[in-house]
Formats: C-alpha cells, sequence, structure tokens
C-alpha cells in the first residue's frame, strides 16, 4: 500500500523534523511513502486537487479515535478491500476547511488532546509506524 502524508506546512522544530524522519524511514519497510508539505497559502485547494481518486483520512478533532490494533485492523481490512493509496492530512493552525473534512472518507483524531502540528505529524507518523508493525506480528508494539 502506498502511504502519502499531506501536511500545511513542515515541522519546525528539530525534535519532530528528526522523528518524523525517523518514523517515515522506518515506514517504508513496510509501505511506499510519499511526503507533502504544503505551503498555508492555497493549501486548501492543492489538497482538493490531489485528493481526486485516493482514499482521505482528515486529521480532525472531531474524527473517530482508534487504539493502535483498532488502526492496525483498518489498514489492514483497507488493503483487503483492494485500497492501494491512502492519503493522509494535517491540516494547518485552523485545522481544516470544509471542503476538505466533506471530501474525507474518514475523519480520524488522534486524541481528545489538542497538538501543535509539530506533535500531530509526529504522532501520526509513530501511529502508522507501530500499525503497520501489529500487521506483520513485528514486536514493536505490546500490550
Amino acid at each position: 500500500m502506498k502511504i502519502n502524508f499531506v501536511t500545511v506546512g513542515s515541522p519546525n522544530l528539530k525534535f519532530a523534523r528528526d522523528g518524523f524522519a525517523e518514523y517515515t524511514k522506518r515506514i517504508q519497510k513496510f509501505h511506499k511513502i510519499s511526503v507533502i508539505h504544503l505551503k498555508e497559502k492555497n493549501a486548501t485547494k492543492q489538497m482538493i486537487e490531489f485528493m481526486n481518486g485516493k482514499f482521505n483520512v482528515v486529521l480532525d478533532e472531531h474524527g473517530k479515535e482508534f487504539k493502535s490494533v483498532e488502526l492496525a485492523s483498518f489498514l489492514d481490512k483497507k488493503a483487503i478491500e483492494g485500497i492501494s493509496e491512502i492519503t493522509f492530512y494535517i491540516g494547518g493552525p485552523d485545522g481544516h476547511s470544509r471542503d476538505i473534512i466533506d471530501r474525507a472518507n474518514l475523519l480520524w483524531s488522534l486524541s481528545k488532546l489538542t497538538f501543535p502540528h509539530d506533535i500531530a505529524i509526529l504522532l501520526l507518523s509513530e501511529a502508522i509506524y507501530r500499525a503497520s508493525t501489529i500487521n506483520v506480528n513485528h514486536p514493536y508494539h505490546r500490550e
């Protein structure tokens, strides 16, 4: 499966940049990866163009919450259904516009807490890595 990360802006904090780079490198053992960092100006328009023909997961505070094993099951189910590409979207400081939310196949909330962009991108990449390891019985995840 191909995993796309589309974000408004890129991480500014060194630890978040480094962590995101590390987890995307690890994810590449399981999936093809694409990372697109958009500038805030025109980001909605560019996201809408990118959303065409893809399974789109938009991070939003009102979205569904997953446990790690549930996320793993979700990814596995999508692969079984023939979904070959999933795109995850992280918005800017004000979240996503209604146009983006309405085009989502799934709204996903990382937590009931609100996170700054840098932390959200790091958490997203770790969650995808963890779910991927669960699906191949890798010992990274422990219960």
